[in-house]
């Protein structure tokens, strides 16, 4: 038994029960490729000889290279998974990494923008050209829905009702949940799907909405690529993601008193949990208002 044929076949289990995106098999096999190439360097190479020892020593060698803390509990966790589905599948008795310490990491704030910088960004695009105007909607759409950055660029024309202002959006783990656009969104989609510039899609990308120049679906590497560039053009100094733009959603939502299940509801997240942080965010944003703006805020 090795362990490339074996997280070979954890890699399609995951395929093909739990619907896992192209982004967690790539995380999923990286970690694992590290894996088993650490563990065979130290002249251990069937996973069922694997006991806690060598995976302390994966461990120190991980923070021994200076990680993100939240990179090293990603790497774990992909080692967990891997062990478990072993034990489920009678190969391996014990669980080997079940012993393995897991470190308190620090739960950064996200990087909401404020709303000047967002109206800022949302008007960056010449929308005289066909570019602009793809790039208008697809800000518009990601501010709009809070979708991630694989979310939007797997929009399809079908997944849209411009009519009743709704989205249907596939989530992580195929999950789907449907995204309401506003007015500003609906008006950039429509005047983008009427362009006769925009580009002839593709055979593979027949029903897709956000294409590249080819005609091909955008990929979240473009997307990355455009919302810096209008980063930049918008004069807006710190540093946006596509995923500043689903944090800003959400934590304008909250600072105008939207119910925080709602937004829970809006960003497809299975745990109220996972959204509790906007909530810390429009606190700490309240907080600097009021330090900026009353009297007695400081001596």
């Amino acid at each position: 038994m090795k362990y490339h044929e074996e997280i070979d076949r954890f890699m399609r289990h995951l395929t093909a029960t739990r619907g896992a995106s192209e982004h967690t098999l790539r995380a999923y096999g990286g970690d694992l490729g590290e894996l088993s190439t650490f563990l065979e360097e130290q002249g251990q190479t069937d996973p069922r000889e694997a006991n806690p020892r060598h995976l302390r020593r994966y461990l120190v060698w991980l923070e021994d290279r200076k990680l993100a803390a939240t990179t090293v509990q990603r790497k774990l966790s992909s080692v967990r998974a891997f062990f478990r589905f072993l034990q489920k599948e009678g190969l391996i008795d014990q669980h080997p990494a079940t012993g393995l310490r897991k470190r308190r990491t620090p739960r950064n704030l996200p990087g909401a923008l404020e709303m000047q910088e967002v109206e800022a960004l949302l008007k960056a695009p010449d929308c005289t050209s066909a570019i602009g105007r793809r790039d208008r909607a697809i800000l518009e759409v990601m501010y709009s829905a809070g979708t991630r950055a694989a979310e939007t660029v797997g929009l399809d024309w079908s997944d849209i009702d411009l009519n009743g202002g709704i989205a249907r959006v596939r989530g992580k783990g195929r999950k789907e949940r449907l995204a309401a656009l506003g007015s500003h969104s609906i008006k950039a989609l429509k005047d983008y799907q009427r362009d006769e510039e925009r580009p002839r899609p593709a055979l593979d990308s027949l029903n897709a909405v956000f294409l590249n120049q080819r005609g091909g679906r955008l990929t979240t590497r473009s997307l990355g690529r455009i919302v810096e560039r209008y980063r930049l053009q918008a004069g807006i100094h710190r540093h946006a993601t596509p995923h500043s733009l689903r944090h800003s959603f959400a934590t304008h939502l909250l600072d105008r008193g939207a119910d925080l299940r709602a937004v829970q509801e809006f960003l497809g997240h299975a745990h109220l949990v996972t959204t509790q942080i906007y909530t810390h965010v429009s606190i700490e944003r309240l907080r600097k208002v009021y330090e900026l703006a009353h009297p007695r805020a400081e001596d």
